[in-house]
């Protein structure tokens, strides 16, 4: 095996393409990758609810880190960390993104809720993570300075006009470094690849961090390398030169 043991993968934008599916081309090099021995696993914001239609149509069985950090998966449904968002905190966000009329989400062990879909009753659910999505920049900002006022939260984005929440320390870099404890390997043996804030964490720490082409321009700039976009087959691309090559 070479210097990389493990591929970390960001979901959207990265190993997903525009039609939000994984390409032949990603998948064939990523089952070269798990044959190799190398770990191929995903590093999502996503809850692990929208996660598992994809790991179960790839066969997929490594390790999940999803909700940035919030949980950490040994395989599939093989829960070995937790770290939840207290009521208290839910309902203040939720509560900023209703004076600032934004769209929001919350993930909860128990569901996903939003703006459409909300619920009064925050003491039945454990909670992982709160989002805003707004295209007022104005609004945005004012949320942004209220929630880093807090001094208690990590604080992402998996797209420009949007916030993502965890509680502080927690985030995809915090998960992966779990993940290599778990398998006895270090940071550095990590490959990382990704496309928003929410992967800055895991692209600075991993022993490559790539930026896709579709990448922020801030994770750009702090990536080791800048490949492709996540419509030409990146992931194959980084693992075919970077992973498998010699």
């Amino acid at each position: 095996m070479g210097r990389y043991k493990l591929i970390a993968l960001d979901m959207d934008g990265t190993l997903l393409n525009s039609e939000h599916e994984v390409s032949e081309e990603n998948r064939d090099w990523m089952f070269k990758a798990l044959d190799a021995g190398v770990t191929v696993m995903l590093s999502t914001g996503r809850g692990v609810q929208n996660v598992y239609p994809y790991t179960d149509k790839l066969g997929l069985t490594s390790p999940i880190v999803a909700v940035n950090g919030g949980e950490v998966y040994k395989a599939p449904r093989e829960l070995i960390r937790r770290h939840e968002l207290d009521v208290e905190a839910i309902r203040a966000m939720h509560e900023m993104a209703v004076r600032h009329d934004t769209w929001f989400w919350a993930y909860a062990v128990e569901g996903v809720f939003n703006k459409e879909t909300w619920t009064d009753d925050l003491n039945g659910y454990r909670w992982l993570k709160f989002g805003y999505f707004t295209d007022n920049d104005e609004a945005r900002e004012q949320i942004l300075g209220w929630l880093r006022e807090q001094n208690r939260y990590e604080i992402t984005n998996s797209h420009p006009h949007n916030l993502e929440i965890n509680p502080s320390g927690i985030t995809k870099a915090s998960g992966i470094a779990e993940v290599c404890r778990l398998l006895g390997i270090g940071m550095s043996e990590v490959v990382a690849m990704g496309d928003s804030l929410n992967d800055m964490s895991m692209i600075r720490e991993a022993g490559l961090g790539v930026a896709m082409g579709n990448a922020q321009d801030a994770l750009k700039e702090a990536a080791d390398l800048v490949t492709v976009t996540n419509d030409e087959h990146a992931v194959a691309r980084i693992i075919r030169e970077h992973v498998l090559a010699g």
